[in-house]
């Protein structure tokens, strides 16, 4: 069975009207084993990162900021937080601190099994030295530059197709040339500050699903043969669905199943690692937004199956 990777502090307590929808891990993973997914030593659960561990991709600095209690008194810190989006709770502390080292964990799978899949990640709006977008560390550029530090690859992929650009991680890792960074987002849409990913694809508002499977689809199949890499840290952002509440896109329900499963199968088909994480998606109906998670890791499980059983 597919290698899935998920904590059940992924979804600490939260206020149920916020835009983030925090239960939305929770689900995922009863969805998941709803549909047999999760079997009995598929599901994998990873360790809390430690600041040092984390410094590899974050400055001191910001990572004891976020360990500290909220002070509404100090307006920088103030300032910070609101940036982030989030209530400072010790709950978000522990989720914050251990879901990196879920992508890492999943993404050390995809090397061993060919294909892993977290049921949470894609947290690219996190800077080196701040937060912002309902993001704090940026898994993904933690999980490519411990990759590379300990020589487990030598160049990474990362592809991202979240709605919204990927400003952190285009940031954080602009001056490591063995990690690749790919954006394929709506152009009008936050962040409104932009960092610059190795490749950006700005997409007009409104774009359908024709149109936009195919500039994923010839992005992806050239980079692969230009960038050759070990592995793919694939962002499958289910922000892009026509009704999603902050995505601007006309992708359907189908069209967001059709590019996983290229994505996916195009790796796949060229024995390249690949490991996934769910990115952004925002519906006030949490456990459509749930399901809507939930096609990547369905994807991903059926190809699994298909290429790698």
């Amino acid at each position: 069975m597919l290698p899935l990777v998920y904590h059940p502090n992924y979804s600490c307590p939260f206020p149920e009207n916020h835009r983030f929808v925090m239960s939305k891990f929770r689900r995922l993973h009863a969805y998941c084993d709803q549909q047999g997914l999760i079997g009995g030593s598929n599901l994998f659960q990873p360790e809390s990162v430690s600041k040092a561990v984390m410094s590899i991709a974050h400055d001191m600095d910001y990572l004891q900021m976020i360990n500290e209690q909220n002070d509404d008194t100090d307006p920088v810190n103030k300032k910070a937080w609101r940036r982030i989006g989030l209530p400072w709770s010790q709950g978000l502390v522990d989720r914050t601190f251990t879901a990196p080292n879920g992508t890492l964990l999943t993404a050390q799978l995809a090397l061993r099994y060919g294909m892993a899949s977290h049921l949470a990640g894609g947290t690219h709006h996190a800077h080196r030295d701040f937060g912002s977008g309902f993001c704090l560390l940026n898994d993904l550029a933690f999980a490519a530059l411990s990759l590379l530090k300990t020589g487990e690859v030598n160049k990474v992929l990362i592809f991202d197709l979240d709605v919204h650009q990927g400003d952190g991680t285009a940031a954080i890792l602009k001056n490591e040339s063995r990690a690749f960074t790919c954006s394929i987002h709506c152009e009008k849409n936050f962040p409104f500050r932009k960092s610059a990913s190795d490749l950006d694809i700005g997409l007009d508002k409104h774009l359908g699903d024709n149109d936009y499977l195919n500039i994923v689809e010839n992005t992806l199949k050239q980079l692969l043969d230009e960038q050759q890499p070990d592995i793919v840290l694939y962002d499958a952002g289910a922000d892009v669905w026509i009704d999603d509440e902050l995505g601007h896109l006309d992708i359907s329900w189908e069209g967001v199943q059709q590019r996983d499963e290229l994505v996916l199968s195009t790796c796949l088909q060229r024995h390249i690692p690949v490991a996934t994480v769910i990115g952004g998606g925002y519906d006030k109906d949490h456990n459509r937004l749930a399901k809507r998670h939930a096609i990547i890791v369905e994807s991903a499980a059926h190809l699994f199956h298909q290429y790698l059983d």
